[in-house]
């Protein structure tokens, strides 16, 4: 089927509930889309994630809606995820607006600024129907969230905004999937109701025939068409925000021939997809540690990012990491930190303005480093090459920082050389992170570092040197990146196989 290039009918991909597969399948659809010719964009009005992604212009948005405006072909922009929440504790956010920090915030403050951030949602949403011939757009939740509704600015009203075509999506993997799809619809407004226009099942695992019954009985009950019941796709290895899988994670077995990798699982961990490259490589072992115990045999501790530093480095002394931390540096192994878990490994953590808790803490003295968290936020796209101790001097490196903090460097190596800071002036080279004199303990504000083949490569060698294992080509590295790229194009050919497109290009095409 042919697509037509004049104005389409937006999609509204709603759930039944939280992580039942709705960024995924937006993402399938804007590949299945682009691949037809339509210039399309994703869109969701409010995102609640702790992994973000910033644009060519600094602003930062949801990392979903990064990986679904790759999936279109085109350039992230913040009108595609105008409103971010990033949770600093179980009652706060910080209010990312437009790409820039707007204000942390309780859920009732919030919700009192409603129309404000509302009129911004339409704004942004109206550039974006302006210049594509089609968006998709994801909803957050359930699209049944009944107590919340004269409060919602990221489900129905966009759906109304948009004169959108609805697509509920459930997950069977979880169980009670005629009561997730039943009762959804059933809690639905009329007017909400009528926008519905099919039904999706995700993650389905087994014989799908022994689903048929289950299809019948759906349309039957719903007067819906049930659109396509997507298996469960092993392996996807695709930047997903809100879900990690931590019982799969902490299964991982290390090996004496592999380089063993262990991230600490802090309580406001944020951006654990830094290392999904880096678990694809063949000769890696990466686990998510969740106790002190999952640090036992691993090459290489991780302190990942964090939305609250100053709580995680408490949790990381009271919870017993520290002692694991440190018996590990003693018996050589290697030690790195990322962003706020680079702020930890230094001297101390001032919080002079009470961004966080206030006051100033010790760090865990690893580095000669200082931080002091200070505005305004920084949000920028680096580019860097490589300065770190054995491993291939100018390797280059491309990531971006999202960060408070302001960290001062002592007497500490610098790790990085960062090539592409931007000013009225012109280009600034500036040298980043911090490196003991071994190069094994190390800390750096730059995300995404793992990406590049080059690098990771290099990286990893100098790992397998320690145990005396041999190098391994920088092809295997790069062969990883190039799978990594096609996984948008399998991901998009799964779910084409099992949805009705036809009917759902007819949607996008207003009849």
């Amino acid at each position: 089927m042919t697509m037509s290039s004049k104005r389409m009918k937006a999609l509204a991909v709603l759930g039944t509930g939280s992580d039942v597969g709705k960024s995924l399948i937006v993402t399938g659809l804007c590949r299945l889309l682009f691949r037809k010719g339509v210039r399309v964009a994703p869109f969701k009005a409010q995102n609640m994630a702790l992994n973000s992604f910033v644009t060519l212009d600094g602003g930062e948005i949801g990392r979903a809606q990064a990986l679904q405006a790759q999936a279109c072909g085109i350039e992230p922009t913040v009108d595609m995820n105008p409103i971010l929440l990033k949770p600093e504790s179980d009652s706060r956010s910080q209010v990312v607006v437009k790409g820039k920090v707007y204000e942390a915030l309780d859920a009732l403050a919030y919700f009192e600024r409603k129309e404000t951030l509302f009129n911004i949602v339409r704004d942004c949403y109206a550039r974006l129907a302006s210049e594509y011939e089609c968006v998709v757009i994801e909803g957050a939740g359930s699209a049944a969230e009944i107590n919340l509704r004269d409060r919602d600015i990221v489900n129905w009203p966009v759906v109304e905004l948009a004169d959108a075509s609805v697509l509920l999506v459930a997950d069977i993997d979880r169980g009670g999937v005629f009561a997730q799809i039943i009762g959804t619809l059933d809690l639905l407004a009329p007017q909400e109701r009528q926008c519905v226009r099919g039904v999706i099942v995700n993650k389905f695992r087994g014989d799908r025939r022994l689903f048929d019954d289950g299809v019948r009985l759906l349309e039957s009950r719903t007067g819906l068409p049930v659109l396509g019941v997507v298996p469960y796709l092993r392996d996807l290895r695709l930047d997903q925000e809100d879900s990690l899988d931590l019982a799969r994670s902490r299964s991982v077995q290390f090996k004496p021939g592999l380089t063993n990798v262990a991230v600490v699982l802090l309580p406001r961990m944020s951006n654990f997809t830094d290392f999904n490259v880096l678990a694809a490589e063949k000769d890696v072992a990466l686990r998510f540690a969740a106790s002190p115990d999952d640090l036992r045999g691993a090459d290489v501790v991780i302190l990942p990012g964090s939305k609250n530093t100053l709580e995680d480095l408490e949790y990381l002394v009271t919870s017993g990491f520290r002692g694991a931390v440190e018996s590990h540096v003693q018996r050589g192994g290697e030690l790195i930190g990322i962003c706020g878990g680079y702020q930890m490994l230094g001297q101390e953590i001032a919080d002079p303005k009470g961004f966080e808790r206030g006051g100033t803490s010790l760090g865990l003295g690893y580095l000669d480093v200082a931080t002091e968290l200070d505005e305004p936020k920084i949000c920028r796209q680096v580019q860097a090459t490589s300065l770190l101790h054995d491993v291939e001097l100018g390797a280059s490196v491309r990531g971006y920082e999202i960060h408070m903090g302001r960290t001062s460097r002592g007497a500490a190596q610098p790790c990085f050389r960062i090539a592409a800071s931007e000013t009225l002036e012109g280009s600034v080279m500036s040298e980043e992170g911090a490196s003991s004199k071994n190069g094994r303990i190390w800390g750096t504000s730059i995300h995404g570092l793992f990406d590049q083949a080059g690098f990771r490569r290099g990286w990893v060698n100098r790992a397998r040197g320690r145990k005396g294992l041999l190098p391994i080509s920088s092809s295997v590295s790069d062969l990883v990146t190039t799978q990594l790229q096609t996984e948008l194009d399998r991901w998009a050919e799964h779910i084409g196989r099992h949805l009705n497109m036809d009917r759902i290009y007819t949607l996008c095409e207003g009849r």
